[in-house]
């Protein structure tokens, strides 16, 4: 694949002195290294433009929905509401919250004390579930993070050790001669690093954004649990 891309390129960047010309040029494991490391890559910038975007809606998503449930109050209107978003991670976990709750108050039922903490028990599961979903795929970006520096670290002693077999063929160990398989050695570092640090960067941040979101379904449990409370 990589001579591929190499063969598509223009001459300029063909030349002895070119990055893409070392690449072209490298030892068929360093080569596989490098695809690698750039398959990593490009994977995890999908999935921190997925995230970033999907964590952009939910907040909107949970902002809407404490709006209409502190406007209205009125439990069955906003079990319609919740049902008409039912992609709004608020609005399953009322709905489940509010199922416990229809059940404790339902007419079968003697005890008019409504037990609060059967009904926490139940947002609490739900929302363990939300959280669940909103995780997924970060710890991709975790790996990336800890794995490609030591992928690009293995395709750089690879390549350097290529480079020393070849004095040892050659019998000549002028700089023209190992330079070129120490030079793409060290684009396989380069490029382990390229793919590394964008992932720890937005792993942290996508962790700091979910943890608002984690955050607002806590809190949003406490609130409804208060409001339930004053219907006893």
């Amino acid at each position: 694949m990589i001579n591929v891309l190499f063969a598509a390129m223009p001459p300029s960047l063909k030349t002895g002195n070119s990055i893409f010309f070392l690449i072209s040029t490298a030892s068929p494991v360093v080569k596989f290294v490098l695809l690698l490391l750039l398959l990593f890559s490009v994977i995890s910038w999908a999935i921190i433009v997925f995230k970033l975007f999907e964590y952009a809606k939910n907040r909107k998503d949970l902002k809407k929905f404490i709006d209409y449930f502190r406007k209205s109050k009125n439990f069955l209107e906003i079990n319609k509401f919740a049902h008409l978003a039912k992609n709004n991670p608020l609005a399953r976990i009322f709905m489940r919250g509010y199922k416990e709750l229809s059940i404790q108050m339902g007419p079968q039922v003697s005890s008019e004390v409504i037990d609060s903490e059967s009904i926490e028990r139940s947002m609490v599961m739900a929302s363990s579930s939300e959280i669940t979903r909103l995780e997924r795929l970060n710890g991709f970006l975790a790996t990336t993070a800890t794995v490609t520096p030591f992928i690009g670290l293995f395709g750089t002693v690879w390549g350097i050790m290529d480079s020393f077999m070849e004095i040892g063929r050659t019998g000549n160990a002028n700089l023209a001669t190992v330079a070129p398989g120490i030079a793409e050695a060290l684009i396989a570092t380069a490029l382990g690093l390229f793919a590394a640090i964008p992932a720890v960067i937005f792993y942290n941040l996508l962790l700091n954004k979910l943890k608002v979101l984690i955050s607002t379904m806590e809190d949003f449990i406490l609130e409804f649990l208060n409001v339930s409370k004053k219907l006893q």
